[in-house]
């Protein structure tokens, strides 16, 4: 992808704008994990704000087991979880739950919940939840499918009001049966505007093979009531070429302010998890020690691009992550972005000493962002 339209100025200011919204050191827990322990998370989804101006966060509770250390063991992504706040400063406090029946369309069985997303269009809200289902891979393909494994699928729940989603049906809405992308996950949603200015509701989710070998972003158009997925694309952006080489899963899309040169064309920035391997590595111990990222730890990065063409995507962490916890395994991963008339709110996974995952909220003041773009 060629990144020639990009200057060495703006890429620093770019870089100094994304360091400064996922600040660790400043992020403070709102949404603990079940237990002090590794395996342990919340997370996974994104933050809105309500008409009222509270603040609303959506995640999953997921407590121990993964393909490491068995697809049995625990409860894994055993619930589905949404927050309120008066604002940044005040506690979160749950006023929805679903667990694992809840959220599964036409009685299947779910496995474990994984990523979500909150809006509201129009009149109603919606909430689209991604699980892993009790489902046989294709028949050429079973051979490749672990014992008590599934296949992950997107669904949509849908209400006119918040509380009546937490009695809302839940119905399929994107899934594949390519076996490079045999699982789709982890949605969330932005409007992408053009060079012309108008702007299209679109769905972006990660995809892995049928092996679980790779994890990719991938991407659908949505009709205007977010309730159909349309012309799906599986691979937008290529994954990395070092600590990003095995995983580059985009999470949040988030126009630039059209601030001093910024305002000459539309800049939109991605937000992605990386990751160089799907295990811990044991280093050579004479290696330059670094964050490498692996499967359940991943670690952060972002790209820019412009006129609302992904295909202009260039990284602003092409060598090397942007975004790790200074604590535990490094892992800051899941970050998404809410951006109001007076701020810009970070939310994202941050490992802890413990090596357990809660849910961190960073704000900055818009002024101070507009200021480093200027």
């Amino acid at each position: 992808m060629s990144d020639l339209w990009l200057s060495e100025v703006s890429r620093s200011k770019l870089t100094e704008f994304v360091l400064t919204l996922v600040d660790q050191e400043s992020a403070q827990t709102i949404v603990e994990s079940d237990e002090p322990s590794s395996g342990y998370w919340f997370g996974g989804g994104n933050v809105v704000q309500d008409a009222d101006g509270s603040l609303l966060v959506c995640g999953r509770y997921r407590s121990g087991g993964d393909s490491r250390t068995g697809i049995q063991a625990g409860t894994r992504g055993r619930e589905l979880a949404v927050f309120r706040s008066r604002g940044v400063g005040q506690p979160f406090q749950k006023i929805l739950a679903w667990d694992k029946q809840a959220v599964a369309p036409d009685g299947t069985a779910v496995l474990s919940i994984e990523g979500s997303c909150l809006a509201q269009r129009g009149t109603g809200w919606q909430l689209y939840v991604s699980t892993e289902k009790k489902i046989d891979y294709p028949e050429s393909l079973q051979d490749y499918q672990k014992p008590g494994a599934g296949v992950w699928k997107i669904d949509l729940l849908q209400a006119e009001s918040l509380d009546q989603l937490s009695t809302a049906v839940a119905h399929p809405l994107l899934h594949s049966t390519d076996p490079g992308h045999l699982h789709v996950k982890d949605p969330f949603l932005w409007d992408e505007a053009n060079a012309s200015g108008a702007s299209s509701p679109m769905l972006g989710f990660c995809s892995h093979p049928f092996g679980w070998s790779s994890s990719n972003s991938g991407r659908a158009a949505l009709n205007e009531a977010g309730t159909a997925a349309t012309s799906v694309q599986h691979s937008i952006i290529s994954r990395g070429t070092t600590w990003d080489v095995a995983m580059t899963r985009a999470t949040c899309v988030l126009p630039i302010p059209a601030i001093g040169s910024f305002a000459e064309r539309p800049h939109t920035v991605v937000f992605y998890c990386g990751g160089e391997c799907l295990r811990p590595l044991e280093e050579h111990g004479k290696a330059h020690q670094r964050p490498r990222g692996y499967s359940c730890e991943e670690i952060g990065g972002a790209m820019v691009y412009v006129d609302g063409d992904v295909s202009t995507a260039t990284r602003l962490s092409d060598l090397a992550a942007l975004f790790v916890s200074p604590w535990g395994t490094g892992c800051s991963r899941y970050v998404d972005v809410l951006a109001t008339d007076e701020e810009f709110i970070a939310t994202w996974q941050q490992s802890q000493a413990d090596e357990s995952q809660p849910l961190v909220l960073n704000s900055v003041p818009r002024s101070r962002l507009e200021q480093i773009l200027a």
